[in-house]
């Protein structure tokens, strides 16, 4: 049964769905960073929020640990790099708390347009201050959106009663993706230049760190107001302090920042024309409740079905049908390896037909693991399988063909190693009967199987017989068996399941026998 360990302030819920799949479930709340380290050896799950850090050393003393969850967006508490280089899973919950972050990013909006809380925080002195917060309007505005995923694009539907003009900047989604909500899609300096509002909604990382500053704000216009709800850091709170008390811009709504809380003395603590909240963007009754669901029903479908969704260290796997084209793949990786014999050098997958039309980062990395594991053994895995490559210079490929000769989807793997190359490819019938289907462009129909045996010579009558003869008289039963040939009298293949490992003298016996040009076992996981 496998055990999760519950650190951070998560719904209830969330326990009771993993206990109902019969999953053992510690449920502990906010801990101190030395008491997780301690205890994570214990536990092949995590789920956190965004209160604890799961750090590098944490990640490193989690022997046992197979997948972190977030329950929520953001997974920048999570050491990514440590996780993937160790082969866990990081995953979040992207849509339980959109419409909650979505609606207090409006909410910011409109209390800053009307200055609210200061107006509010002026009554409460006992002044009447009518004149000095005088607000804006919305209406013909321009909103200018940082990010056009969920949430920038449920507010971009937000703006259209208001009857706002939305241009947006995200260098991932299609301009038909933004035409279809309305929005115009910009580059970032007209973002900067055109809007009378600007909403970020990016994740922190190298390139969206800082990337609004003192030489950003000179671009923008006086009357311009900015909100960022997405994620501290995104924005320089030094410089946009020094613009606000400069008059550069008019307003600013912060509910992330660069280090929560902030120190006392923050630069923005003493700037009026600034609405600040501590981080509440997903503080919802109902936001609360949805990522507890999510995250365990993930975490049941990961346990229980081997099903990853949400992965944010892992490409996307967007369709669960795509499971059993991970699987094969690892199969077609691991026989091509070790057909091929030797260091591994570059792993090429090839989509052909149907399956080319997905996202199938996942299924070449499922590729590269089955090619890797021959030498790696259980140290690697579909997450870490390219930090594995990448470390010893292999090259990995992936290629995409809308035709696959007489089947509706082709998986190809072509493993290039030191002593030569093999390329096996495989399919799946009716939706999960995985087939290898062919080898060196030689025709074979096999289910993969956890010993197997292939043979290459020269096609001559007798040769079934006395592989059948050897085989039996060392006691290994064959399950399976397929022939294969380019043409009569020519190179000929016999691939086989058996129920047992095969020993090297029994191959070299057999190899003799039948005058082989290669006679190889393999064992698949």
């Amino acid at each position: 049964m496998p055990k999760v360990l519950i650190a951070d302030d998560v719904g209830e819920e969330c326990a009771r769905i993993l206990r109902k799949a019969e999953i053992d479930v510690d449920f502990k709340g906010k801990m101190k960073p030395e008491d997780l380290k301690a205890a994570i050896p214990n536990y092949e799950g995590l789920v956190v929020r965004s209160a604890a850090k799961v750090t590098r050393e944490i990640i490193e003393a989690g022997t046992k640990l197979k997948i972190i969850g977030r329950a929520g967006i953001g997974v920048d508490n999570i050491d990514q790099e440590a996780a993937t280089r160790r082969g866990v899973i990081v995953m979040n919950s992207p849509q339980g708390n959109m419409a909650s972050a979505a609606e207090h990013t409006w909410g910011l909006l409109m209390a800053m347009c009307r200055n609210i809380a200061q107006a509010d925080a002026s009554m409460r002195a006992s002044k009447w201050e009518r004149s000095k917060y005088q607000g804006v309007e919305l209406e013909t505005k321009t909103l200018g959106i940082v990010g056009l995923g969920k949430i920038g694009g449920l507010l971009s539907q937000y703006a259209k009663p208001f009857r706002m003009r939305v241009i947006a900047f995200d260098p991932v989604v299609t301009k038909e993706r933004a035409a279809s909500l309305g929005v115009e899609l910009v580059e970032m300096d007209r973002i900067l230049a055109e809007s009378d509002f600007i909403t970020f909604h990016v994740p922190l990382t190298e390139k969206t760190r800082g990337m609004i500053g003192a030489a950003q704000f000179k671009k923008m216009k006086r009357t311009v107001r900015l909100i960022n709800t997405s994620r501290g850091g995104v924005i320089d709170e030094k410089a946009l302090a020094e613009a606000l008390t400069a008059k550069e811009i008019a307003g600013a709504a912060l509910d992330v920042y660069e280090t929560e809380p902030p120190a006392k003395d923050h630069p923005l603590f003493k700037v009026e024309n600034c609405t600040l909240t501590p981080h509440l963007a997903a503080s919802t009754e109902e936001a609360q409740v949805k990522v507890a669901v999510d995250i365990a029903e993930q975490f049941v479908d990961y346990f229980k079905n081997g099903v990853v969704r949400n992965s944010t260290n892992l490409a996307g796997l967007a369709d669960p049908s795509l499971t059993p084209y991970m699987r094969l793949a690892e199969d077609l990786g691991g026989l091509a390896a070790q057909l091929a014999g030797g260091k591994v050098k570059a792993v090429t997958a090839s989509f052909m037909g149907g399956i080319s039309a997905f996202e199938v980062g996942p299924v070449a990395q499922s590729a590269l693991k089955g090619a890797l594991r021959p030498t790696l053994g259980d140290d690697v895995n579909v997450i870490n399988a390219r930090y594995f490559a990448k470390e010893a210079g292999i090259q990995v490929l992936e290629e995409k063909h809308k035709e696959a000769r007489n089947y509706k989807s082709l998986l190809a793997v072509k493993v290039e190693t030191e002593k030569g190359v093999k390329t096996v490819a495989g399919a799946v019938f009716e939706g999960r009967d995985s087939r290898i289907v062919e080898i060196d462009s030689m025709d074979i129909d096999l289910r993969p199987s956890r010993y197997m045996v292939c043979l290459a010579y020269v096609d001559v009558p007798g040769i079934v017989g006395k592989v059948g003869t050897i085989l039996g008289q060392n006691q290994i039963n064959i399950a399976r068996m397929e022939v294969g040939r380019a043409e009569r009298g020519r190179q000929a293949m016999i691939l086989l399941s058996v129920d047992d490992p095969v020993k090297p003298e029994i191959l070299e016996e057999i190899r003799r026998a039948i005058n082989a040009h290669d006679v190889r076992a393999v064992t698949l996981p």
